[in-house]
C-alpha cells in the first residue's frame, strides 16, 4: 500500500460532533444552490490532503452476468459465484448486468431525482420532519452539516427506509406523511424501485452463500424481513475538486450496497492498495459489500472501501439501496463458517445497535467495524432513544 493511501485508509475519524443551536440553523440552509454559488470551496468542505489522492487507474474486472442465473442455469450459478468471490475475497466490489430491474423504472426514480433537488430547500426540509413515534419518515440532508462541522461532503441526500410484509406502502407513506399528497407518485416510483432492489439483494445472497460454501438459503432467509434504506444522491458541480469529496473514503456499515451511478461516474474504489475508477455502465449495477456482511461471513469477504469525487462541469447523481437485517437479528457467521477450530472473527452484535453506533458515536471511515467491535467489548452502555 502507498504511504498517502495507507494513511487514508489507517486515519481513524473523530466521534461525531455535537453542534450547538445556531450552528444547526445556519447550516441547515446548505443545499445544490448554496453550493453551486459558491466561487470558492469554503473550508468546512476541505479534506486533509492525506485523503486527496487522485485515482489514474480504472478498475477492469469481470461483469457478474446474472441472467442465466435468474432463469436457474446451474453452471451460470457457479460461474457467477467464482467471480464473486475472487472480488469479495479482494476488495469487496463486482458489477452486475442482466440484473432483471427495469431500466424504465431506474429512469424514473431519476426524474424524480432531479424533481426533488430542485426544489427550494425550505421544501427540501419538510423530509426532515418527525412522525408522533419520534422516527424519521424521509430525511433530507444538506451536506451532512446537520450532523459535521468539517469534512463535509459536497452533496445532498435523501433518505428513508423500505420494509416489506406491510398492510401499508411503506415508501409512499413517507413521502405523503412529510411532503404531501402531491408526492404520492413519487413515493410509488421508489417503491418499486425498492422492491426491485431488494428482490436482487436477495437473490445476490444466494450466490454470495454459494461463494463461501454455506446453505444456499442462509443469507437470504436472514435478510427477508429486514428493513432496508434508500438513499438519493445528488452532487452539485464544485468550484475546485481537488480540495472536497461528494462522499468521504469509507465503508458502508450496512450488508449490500447496490449503486447505480449516472454517466457522469465519479464512484473509486481502494482495490489493489491503490484508489481506481469505477466506470459507469447505463446497463450496471455496482454491488458493494458492507462491514455487516464481513461480519456475517467471519471476516472473509472484506468491505468495500470507497469514496466519490465530483466535477467542476456537471452535477452527478446516484441511487443506493442498503441492504439491512431486521434491527433486532443478531449477526453472527452460519455454523458452516465456524467449523473445526475456526476463531471467531468478531463478537455477536445486532443491526440495531451498529447503526445507532454510526449515527451517533462515530463517523463511518475505513475501520468502523473495528472500532465498532472495541467498543462494544468495552461493554459500553448503549442508549436506545
Amino acid at each position: 500500500m502507498d504511504s498517502t493511501a495507507s494513511a487514508s485508509a489507517n486515519r481513524l475519524s473523530a466521534p461525531l460532533e455535537i453542534q450547538d443551536e445556531r450552528l444547526n440553523q445556519r447550516n441547515s440552509s446548505i443545499d445544490s444552490s448554496f453550493l453551486k454559488n459558491q466561487i470558492n470551496v469554503p473550508k468546512e468542505f476541505i479534506w486533509p490532503k492525506v485523503d486527496l489522492v487522485n485515482a489514474h487507474q480504472e478498475l477492469l474486472e469481470p461483469l457478474v452476468d446474472l441472467e442465466g442465473f435468474l432463469k436457474g442455469d446451474e453452471l451460470a450459478l457457479q460461474q457467477a459465484a467464482r467471480i464473486i468471490r475472487a472480488a469479495c475475497l479482494s476488495h469487496g466490489c463486482f458489477q452486475v448486468i442482466n440484473h432483471g430491474v427495469d431500466s424504465r423504472l431506474i429512469a424514473a426514480a431519476y426524474d424524480h431525482l432531479n424533481r426533488f433537488f430542485q426544489f427550494p430547500v425550505r421544501q427540501k426540509l419538510m423530509a426532515r420532519k418527525m412522525t408522533a413515534d419520534g422516527l424519521n419518515t424521509l430525511s433530507y440532508s444538506g451536506a451532512h452539516a446537520d450532523r459535521f462541522a468539517s469534512n463535509l461532503p459536497w452533496k445532498e441526500t435523501l433518505t428513508f427506509g423500505f420494509e416489506e410484509n406491510l398492510k401499508e406502502s411503506s415508501v409512499v407513506d413517507s413521502f405523503k406523511s412529510s411532503l404531501g399528497d402531491d408526492f404520492e407518485e413519487i413515493g410509488k416510483i421508489y417503491q418499486k424501485y425498492c422492491e426491485g432492489m431488494k428482490r436482487l439483494a436477495l437473490a445476490l445472497m444466494e450466490i454470495l452463500a454459494i461463494s463461501l460454501g454455506v446453505d444456499r438459503l442462509h443469507y437470504k432467509n436472514f435478510f427477508e424481513d429486514g428493513r432496508s434504506i434508500m438513499r438519493c444522491n445528488y452532487y452539485p458541480p464544485c468550484p475546485d475538486p481537488a480540495l472536497t469529496f461528494g462522499t468521504g473514503p469509507h465503508c458502508d456499515a450496512t450488508s449490500l450496497t447496490i449503486l447505480h451511478q449516472d454517466e457522469v461516474g465519479g464512484l473509486e474504489i481502494f482495490a489493489n492498495n491503490k484508489w481506481q475508477i469505477v466506470r459507469p455502465r447505463h446497463d450496471a449495477l455496482v454491488i458493494n459489500i458492507g462491514e455487516t456482511f464481513t461480519a456475517l461471513s467471519n471476516g472473509k469477504y472484506r468491505s468495500c472501501l470507497h469514496r466519490a469525487v465530483v466535477n467542476s462541469e456537471r452535477a452527478r447523481r446516484s441511487l443506493a439501496f442498503f441492504l439491512c437485517p431486521r434491527e433486532d437479528k443478531v449477526v453472527r457467521p452460519p455454523e458452516d463458517l465456524l467449523r473445526g477450530e475456526v476463531t471467531r472473527a468478531y463478537p455477536d452484535f445486532t443491526w440495531s445497535d451498529f447503526h445507532l453506533f454510526t449515527q451517533k458515536y462515530y463517523r463511518a471511515d475505513a475501520h468502523t467495524l473495528h472500532n465498532f467491535t472495541k467498543w462494544l467489548l468495552s461493554s459500553k452502555p448503549i442508549h436506545h432513544k
